[in-house]
């Protein structure tokens, strides 16, 4: 009983130091607003990750102190210390724990992300394309009509952005929709996202392009589907031709999908 005993005490000053180090940081609004569908899945998904970080963080100082003040030279003690040939049990559960969080975590990262990747069957697709520094977005109906700097999209539809690079790799993030994905030259990547809130959002590049990486961003309007629909049908440019031979070339593929529709 003697030997279990500061097992039984140090596993509850790590369940204590773990509730209390996760009551604080979840009650902390990392993410900020959320303005799609996918933001209340994501900001669950990082308290979880807060609370197993904090019972990994927790086991280890409690265990690092224990073992500093347990087995502390004392004053004087000039001597080597006794060699160690390990224990079997300790570096099985140090192995065990681990994994079990690490599968634990994957595993439930992976079902998030399939119920945010989900199709709905009458998605909107958008093009985007980036070049060092610069937003431009294509859309759907009369015949790839184009915007720059500036996208707009249907509050409550889903919506599946095919990205194209036209250089370097970018990265496209509305920080509301909890959203982030790279575009990469060569190959069309896709985000999928159904805003939920009308308003006005920036999209931002957070991938490391060049000198001019932090002024790459975008003005991203959320709107009812009337005016979404009126303000295309006001756009007079269609999508310059280098940008639709990107499409085309991509498209042997990995098919851009840019009218309305499935994929």
């Amino acid at each position: 009983m003697y030997g279990r005993l500061p097992i039984v005490k140090m596993l509850l000053v790590t369940i204590a130091s773990t509730a209390i180090i996760s009551v604080v940081m979840v009650q902390i609004n990392w993410n900020g607003q959320g303005a799609s569908t996918a933001a209340p899945k994501i900001d669950h998904l990082l308290n979880v990750m807060i609370v197993l970080s904090s019972f990994v963080f927790s086991l280890v100082v409690v265990m690092l102190f224990y073992a500093l003040w347990k087995f502390k030279a004392k004053p004087g003690d000039e001597s080597d210390g006794e060699p160690i040939h390990g224990n079997t049990r300790l570096e099985i559960a140090w192995t065990l724990i681990p994994t079990i969080i690490v599968l634990f975590a994957g595993g439930y990262s992976w079902k998030v992300l399939d119920e945010l990747e989900a199709k709905d069957p009458h998605h909107l697709t958008v093009s985007v394309f980036s070049q060092q520094y610069a937003w431009s977005f294509a859309y759907p109906g009369k015949e790839y009509a184009y915007s720059q700097g500036e996208l707009h999209v249907p509050v409550g539809e889903q919506i599946q952005f095919k990205m194209h690079a036209l250089d370097v790799i970018h990265s496209f993030w509305v920080p509301e929709w909890r959203i982030k994905k790279d575009n990469v030259p060569g190959i069309t990547t896709t985000a999928i996202v159904t805003p939920d809130k009308e308003g006005t959002y920036q999209l931002v590049c957070t991938e490391l392009c060049g000198f001019g990486h932090a002024t790459m961003r975008a003005k991203v309007v959320v709107e009812p589907k009337g005016k979404f629909e009126k303000w295309v049908e006001g756009l007079d440019q269609k999508l310059p031709e280098p940008m639709m031979s990107v499409v085309e070339e991509q498209s042997e593929t990995n098919a851009p999908d840019l009218g309305a529709g499935g994929a």
